[in-house]
């Protein structure tokens, strides 16, 4: 084990471990707890390393022979200078609950190659576009609302995340709040950014997932904007299998159709998920 391998398993914890060959090691500068089963972390970026605003990349930590890695949305924008990652906290899930425990100085272990579908380049152009999200599943729109080229795209940005307790929307609601004073962020996306939060477990849209807020026009209501035109209207879905499902479906019922990288569509679907 190299002099440098060596320092960063020991600041995990995990003395006596290699960085496996192929991946990034590198440096948790901030975690911030927001509930008792969501936090964020913030590290450093390596300098070769390029992502489009939106994919994902393979996450673990240098704490056994074989580290365990899981897919994370990169919450950060393409031009950020470090990584942005939020996540929920698994008691016993194989990497959550060591990775809950990081502190700034802490490594952290990364493939190379990000990937993903929830990238501009996978949608037509349009005028309007929707990011639908539920829990951790808004990760990969906390890049896109801080992307520049998000709002020279598109007209409008609609962000709704949905969660069941008003405290998990937080990290959604500080993100929104930063946008509007940011020195470079306010005034590009001034008048053309909106947020939509509920929780299904209480406040005012107790009992309503996103789909029944859809169903019922409500969404479109509280927003002052029309139903959902596939002529100028794009959608981009990150959350749960079944919200994944149900949303795809009533995206379709509104006529959109699913896009790829390789085929860009009105609507695409990120389908890699953490433990």
């Amino acid at each position: 084990m190299t002099a440098t391998a060596e320092t960063a398993a020991q600041a995990s914890g995990a003395p006596g471990f290699p960085i496996p060959a192929n991946v990034f090691a590198e440096t948790v500068t901030e975690v911030k707890h927001y509930t008792d089963s969501l936090f964020k972390f913030r590290m450093t970026r390596p300098p070769s390393f390029r992502f489009r605003t939106g994919e994902f990349a393979m996450i673990g930590l240098p704490n056994a022979e074989k580290p365990v890695f899981r897919a994370y949305s990169i919450a950060s924008p393409s031009w950020d200078e470090e990584l942005e990652f939020f996540s929920i906290k698994v008691p016993d899930g194989p990497l959550t609950e060591h990775l809950q425990k990081i502190r700034p100085g802490d490594t952290v272990l990364m493939r190379k190659k990000p990937t993903g579908t929830l990238v501009l380049d996978a949608l037509l152009s349009g005028k309007r576009l929707y990011l639908f999200s539920t829990g951790t599943g808004i990760a990969p729109f906390a890049g896109t609302i801080r992307d520049p080229e998000t709002y020279e795209k598109f007209d409008q940005v609609i962000l709704t995340h949905t969660t069941r307790t008003l405290a998990e929307l937080h990290y959604g609601e500080e993100l929104v709040e930063a946008l509007k004073t940011d020195e470079i962020l306010a005034e590009i996306s001034q008048g053309k950014l909106l947020y939509h939060g509920s929780a299904t477990r209480e406040g005012e849209h107790k009992g309503e997932r996103i789909t029944t807020l859809m169903e019922t026009g409500k969404l479109f209501t509280d927003l002052g904007v029309p139903p959902i035109d596939p002529a100028e209207d794009r959608a981009m879905i990150c959350g749960s299998m079944a919200m994944l499902k149900d949303t795809a479906a009533m995206c379709e019922r509104f006529g959109l159709v699913e896009g790829s990288n390789a085929n860009p569509g009105t609507y695409v679907v990120e389908r890699a998920f953490v433990d």
